[in-house]
């Protein structure tokens, strides 16, 4: 799966930072997590379309996170959309939804449900799961958590033999459904390996470090923080309730993450090198993303990511 950094930049853009928002692509699917204006132009150069956007994802209510939601729904009418669209955000997110479809005059073939959400499963699928928890910030802040369900490796030869020909039977069992051979029930632990981890990837939205940020996104594969500030500007950064690259780099630390990357900057870092620094004198696997940034996740059989 990957992960499409559209854009990077805090509350005002600039010439090579847009608003926030982040593309997650899974098998047929693509997640948006925040939509900033101009996040439809950001996608339509990173070659992704609104068309596969399934889900969206929103973090708060503060306009550099939700003011691309309402070009994006009425683009996807234009381009004739008939699949529902998922819009998952925070208390208050349902008069969001209702003021965006007063904007204007246009028509959609297509049905939004919009769900509001406080912390804790936002959804479950056969696939995936996907989470969230509270976070630390000036309005109320939900941090997203994406877990991959691995199933367990297929032992093929074990299968066999036990009598099994390859074949639908095969599939039910790796699916966790067991089959008849005769006159015996197989069952799918006789055929099938040691459980894998699936990817994890946690998205902070706008915060302050925080011990539920921490615990969301604990030993997560990648942790995307926001670090709208360098380190030095603490105080800066608990005024307007954000975090600093080291701040982040110490949840990242504290969470024991694989790798972290460091968006929603502020404009006056013109060069990242500072965030960078500072960060990685506390977390060494870190990189600060650039508006475009693709990032391939991934995991091997033992259940890391790469």
């Amino acid at each position: 799966m990957e992960v499409t950094f559209l854009g990077t930049s805090s509350a005002v853009p600039s010439k090579n930072r847009n608003h926030t928002s982040i593309a997650l692509r899974i098998p047929g699917e693509v997640f948006l997590f925040d939509c900033g204006e101009g996040t439809q132009r950001q996608m339509a150069i990173a070659g992704i379309s609104p068309m596969k956007v399934t889900r969206m994802f929103i973090t708060h209510l503060h306009g550099d996170h939700i003011l691309g939601i309402p070009g994006m729904i009425q683009s996807m009418g234009f381009r004739g959309r008939q699949e529902p669209l998922e819009i998952y955000g925070p208390p208050g997110i349902h008069e969001l939804h209702e003021s965006i479809m007063k904007l204007g005059y246009f028509t959609l073939d297509f049905d939004i449900h919009v769900h509001e959400v406080k912390g804790g499963t936002v959804l479950e699928e056969e696939d995936y799961r996907i989470t969230s928890a509270p976070a630390s910030h000036s309005v109320f802040n939900l941090a997203y958590c994406f877990e991959e369900k691995k199933r367990p490796r297929f032992l093929r030869e074990k299968a066999i033999e036990l009598g099994l020909k390859p074949g639908p039977a095969f599939g039910k069992l790796h699916r966790g459904i067991p089959v008849r051979v005769g006159d015996r029930i197989i069952k799918p632990e006789e055929v099938l390996g040691s459980p894998r981890r699936g990817v994890k990837i946690c998205y902070s939205g706008d915060t302050r470090p925080c011990e539920s940020v921490i615990d969301l996104a604990r030993e997560a594969d990648l942790l995307i923080h926001e670090s709208t500030f360098e380190a030095g500007s603490e105080d800066k950064a608990a005024e307007s309730g954000h975090s600093t690259a080291r701040e982040a780099a110490e949840v990242a630390a504290s969470a024991c993450v694989r790798r972290l990357i460091l968006t929603h900057l502020s404009t006056r870092y013109k060069r990242t090198e500072v965030i960078l620094n500072a960060a990685r004198e506390v977390f060494p696997e870190t990189d600060v993303a650039d508006d475009l940034m693709t990032v391939e996740v991934k995991a091997d059989d033992s259940g890391s990511s790469a």
